[in-house]
């Protein structure tokens, strides 16, 4: 397809230029936070003149169990919104970074509290993204006051629009503070997440991370870096609660995710985090990590999807 300036986005069912895509102010999704996203990165390689969507399938199967615990059903496969979101990216023409945004929302036009009887609609767009947070020389983070959402209030396995307020008031709280990033603790003091991100200690060499039990969402990029470290470095990985003090111990941290890709951190509290530089475990994995995104291990491919 011909490349074009204009950005589209995939709404009720076909391609519309993005600045059309517009919804009703009394949309449910819009106004009780009614609605499960994704974010999806797609890399440029710029020595295959190649963009490589990362990890289509389990987003769109991550997306799609979202939506059930919000009684929602819609009608495109996993596979079935992968060539759509291939067809968006290929409309866009972009030869650069890319964020993919799928939300599935409450469509109704409705005033009311509940969830059933209710349609649901499946939106894709994308936009030019670079980095989140710093992935290379490090941030500085606070441990929250705010508490992160207990799953039996929220079920923290959906990314769920509404939810991220939690996130956003931690986020917002850090950064007046001066910070660059939160981290947040569940209601019974144990380590959770960043505001919007999986987080892992190194101690003695052993690398750990909260388990999916202290209100985290299962992450597909913590899940390969798991399967990283264990495979390529040997590196031995535990999934255990991790208590607050323990982050101020640690011989490194960082947080991750696909938007916020590998971050390491070397403050926490105005603590230093490993002499104040990325470690050894964090700066090998993501090498590794950045590596294989970008399509340069062919040991990694199966994760991406060549979209021109």
């Amino acid at each position: 397809m011909e490349k074009t300036t204009e950005l589209w986005a995939f709404f009720r069912g076909e391609f519309v230029p993005l600045r059309d895509a517009n919804i009703n102010v009394m949309t449910h999704g819009f106004n009780y936070g009614t609605a499960v996203f994704e974010g999806i990165r797609a890399y440029w390689n710029a020595d295959e003149e190649q963009l490589f969507a990362l990890e289509l399938l389990p987003h769109f199967e991550r997306i799609r169990a979202s939506a059930r615990l919000l009684m929602m059903e819609i009608r495109q496969s996993p596979e079935e919104l992968a060539e759509i979101a291939c067809e968006l990216l290929r409309r866009d023409g972009l030869r650069e970074d890319v964020y993919l945004r799928p939300i599935i929302y409450k469509s109704s036009e409705t005033i009311g509290v509940r969830l059933h009887n209710l349609d649901a609609d499946v939106t894709i767009f994308g936009v030019p993204f670079g980095q989140y947070i710093d992935t290379e020389g490090g941030i500085r983070a606070q441990v929250s006051t705010w508490r992160r959402t207990d799953d039996n209030a929220i079920p923290a396995r959906g990314k769920i629009t509404g939810a991220y307020v939690n996130g956003a008031l931690a986020k917002s709280e850090a950064q007046l503070n001066g910070f660059d990033e939160a981290i947040v603790l569940t209601a019974d003091g144990h380590v959770s997440e960043g505001s919007a991100e999986n987080l892992f200690i190194v101690k003695g060499g052993v690398l750990v991370t909260p388990p999916v039990t202290d209100n985290i969402l299962e992450g597909i990029t913590r899940r390969r870096l798991m399967e990283i470290a264990r495979e390529e470095l040997g590196v031995e990985v535990v999934e255990r609660s991790i208590d607050r003090t323990e982050l101020y111990g640690a011989d490194e941290v960082f947080l991750c995710g696909t938007g916020a890709q590998m971050s390491p951190v070397i403050e926490i509290d105005r603590r230093s985090i490993g002499g104040g530089r990325p470690g050894p475990v964090t700066k090998a994995l993501s090498r590794i990590y950045f590596d294989a995104v970008r399509g340069r291990l062919p040991a990694y491919r199966s994760w991406l999807t060549p979209v021109y």
